[in-house]
């Protein structure tokens, strides 16, 4: 692995089905970043983040979010 991974962010909707919402390439800082935040803003949108899951068969990282209903 280089210095970005592939990060695939996955919406679980309210009547808990998944979304897939996009697939994009992050630096390491990003990744990193992880560990110290529990929400993050995709699309001028804050979500929850639940888990995550390193896939090694793709060498992607999988993130289950939920979005934050601020109404």
């Amino acid at each position: 692995m280089g210095n970005e991974m592939d990060v695939i962010l996955v919406e679980k909707m309210s009547n808990g089905s998944l979304r897939t919402m996009e697939e994009r390439r992050w630096g390491m800082n990003m990744v990193a970043a992880l560990e110290h935040v529990n929400y993050i803003v995709v699309g001028g949108k804050e979500y929850d983040t639940i888990e995550g899951r390193l896939n090694v068969d793709t060498g992607k990282l999988e993130l289950l979010l939920v979005q934050i209903r601020n109404e």
